[in-house]
């Protein structure tokens, strides 16, 4: 592509170049590597283009129509050129630097002209057309390359937290590239960061740097701990096209890591993916950082928790490490920050191997957020709901709705509630046409509110029966959740037995301020639109572990006539549970555990 831009410019070159012993190919091909670049973002669909250069020392963009002839951009480049040796003329007059020249102090404009294929673009030529890749933009004496729609960092950061034996995972996003094929070069300090200021803050610029990784994500080693680390990042498309280079400087140092770690031992099942046909999945509460951060959170819930542990850049570091080591096919998390997310999952998960969708609940900063190995499976369609509103307004729900308008005050309390139902349909990339329905919930929590649980469960149900009927026939079902429901429950009677009876004590129940009276009691038979479930990870001592309960709440549930148990990763040893009392601690992020299993799913 190269030889051919360059043998395609010699006309052009010949005229611009002295005589020289190389030949006018190779002499071509070097002008054009040593040019400055005049980057282009130019999208079909967009009324507008960009055009980026440096000129005496200033970088210069504008903002032009794509439909505009490229004779106008040409003149309005012209002029901004005048104008800026003007304005250098006076600022050297008034500091005495030089005198009023007699033909005064506009200069010559600059010829400005656009070259493509060695000849002269025409400048009726609209925009969207001239500034192609590989084109020449002549101002005065100096010569541009163009470089049209080049791969380029959108947003490139560092995680503000970094501990030795966890991964660092750059938040990377970017145009006309792909992130798996551009190329990372990883530095840290040859000596510890002695004065304790951050990068670009006062540091020395002659800071001798040692290179450390060559991938995207680098995980420090117990040598790093008091270095910064630096990322050399160069953007690359699939075709090997690059864009301009970039660096990312830590703001502060490796810090040490809090040593063992509750997951650890799990990881030890879970070294390698999983084998088709089988796939592993977990389901996980990872505490939503709008919770943690409350009063009640440090005094009440969690007091027996370092108040550094609780914080949101820490927790996030272990959340990471325990995602990656699982190496999950589907992964299902609960209680996840909207910047959360966005800022840390997506480029961690990313840089794993997996892609991710979110549903956020109504008047809250917290969802659900479902993620895919996407070299096992494609995203075929989403299928998400908030509880409250489809009981309300889907008349798949219109009986039940009905029978809980006999209780004004329960059907108020459930009509309240932001619960929501992620349903992700996915689509084995193995087998064509196999498909799987994953559905994601994190119910109601308040311990008195079983009869709530009870209809939103019954509202899912119902939903997912639907959903698979319509766009995935016969696709088996994984449904995971926190599900703040003990195998005692209603909840749970209805999953595994397909039935509840109105007789069953959670109908009973009451939610907050609320007393148990006749008018606060709904009873009503309840009958699962599915067969029976199975408990994928069988009875549990506890998933949900703090100091004033432990109780088990989270489940993955399958069918057990499509899919079956391969393996369950054991859950943590009580005594690393309880090594700091209870969780979250510094060896855990969370107040749950997540659950981890490996499924046979049988073409």
């Amino acid at each position: 592509m190269f030889n051919k831009l360059a043998a395609a410019l010699l006309p052009f070159y010949r005229r611009l170049l002295p005589d020289s012993s190389l030949s006018p190919l190779t002499r071509a091909r070097r002008l054009l590597g040593n040019m400055e670049p005049a980057t282009v973002r130019c999208v079909a669909g967009e009324p507008k283009m960009t055009i980026s250069f440096r000129v005496d020392g200033s970088q210069k963009h504008m903002q032009r129509e794509q439909d505009e002839p490229l004779g106008k951009l040409l003149s309005r480049i012209a002029c901004t050129l005048a104008k800026g040796k003007t304005k250098a003329k006076k600022a050297k007059r008034n500091a005495g630097h030089q005198q009023p020249s007699a033909a005064g102090d506009t200069p010559e404009p600059a010829v400005v002209k656009l070259y493509v294929d060695g000849g002269e673009v025409p400048q009726t030529v609209l925009n969207a057309e001239a500034w192609r890749d590989g084109a020449v933009l002549q101002l005065g004496d100096v010569r541009y390359s163009v470089r049209r729609n080049e791969p380029t960092f959108t947003t490139a950061e560092l995680p503000a937290s970094l501990l030795a034996g966890f991964p660092v995972c750059p938040k990377l996003e970017m145009e006309f590239g792909d992130l798996d094929h551009c190329d990372f070069t990883w530095y840290k300090e040859k000596s510890p960061n002695s004065s304790g200021k951050a990068a670009g803050e006062g540091s020395a610029p002659d800071v001798a740097w040692t290179e450390v990784g060559r991938s995207r994500v680098y995980v420090p080693s117990n040598q790093d701990i008091g270095c910064r680390l630096k990322l050399h990042g160069t953007p690359k498309d699939r075709g090997g096209r690059h864009g301009q280079p970039g660096e990312l400087l830590s703001a502060g140092a490796v810090e040490a890591g809090p040593g063992t770690c509750t997951f650890d031992e799990r990881h030890v099942y879970t070294t390698k993916e999983a084998a088709w046909p089988s796939l592993r999945v977990v389901s996980y509460n990872i505490l939503a950082d709008v919770y943690a951060q409350t009063e009640l959170s440090k005094t009440v819930l969690y007091p027996y928790c370092a108040p550094y542990a609780l914080e949101l850049d820490y927790r996030q570091n272990l959340i990471k490490k325990e995602l990656a080591g699982y190496h999950a096919d589907v992964v299902c998390l609960q209680e996840v920050d909207k910047g959360v997310f966005l800022d840390s999952l997506i480029p961690a998960l990313d840089a794993f191997g997996l892609d991710g969708v979110f549903k956020l609940k109504e008047k809250q900063h917290e969802g659900l957020a479902t993620f895919y190995r996407r070299t096992r499976f494609k995203l075929l369609s989403c299928h998400d709901i908030t509880l409250s509103e489809a009981l309300t307004s889907d008349a798949a729900h219109a009986e039940l709705l009905e029978r809980l308008s006999a209780n004004d005050a329960l059907r108020e309390k459930i009509v309240k509630r932001s619960t929501a139902l992620q349903v992700s349909v996915l689509e084995d990339l193995h087998q064509a046409g196999r498909k799987v329905c994953v559905a994601n919930t994190h119910l109601y929590w308040h311990p008195r509110g079983g009869n709530v649980r009870l209809v939103q469960m019954a509202v899912a149900l119902r939903h997912l029966s639907h959903v698979i009927g319509k766009v995935a026939p016969g696709a088996p079902l994984v449904f995971c959740g926190d599900f703040n429901s003990s195998p005692s429950s209603g909840v749970l009677q209805l999953l595994t037995e397909a039935s509840l009876s109105r007789q069953h004590a959670d109908w009973s129940s009451s939610g907050p301020q609320e007393e148990d009276s006749p008018s606060s009691l709904l009873a009503m038979d309840l009958i699962s639109p599915f067969p029976p479930l199975l408990s994928a990870c069988g009875p549990l001592a506890y998933t949900n572990y703090v100091g004033g309960f432990q109780g088990c709440l989270d489940y993955i549930f399958i069918q057990p006539h499509s899919m079956r148990v391969e393996q369950v990763v054991p859950m943590p040893a009580h005594h690393l549970v309880t090594t700091y009392t209870a969780l979250p601690s510094v060896a855990h992020p969370s107040d749950h555990i997540a659950l981890v299993c490996d499924l046979r799913w049988d073409p």
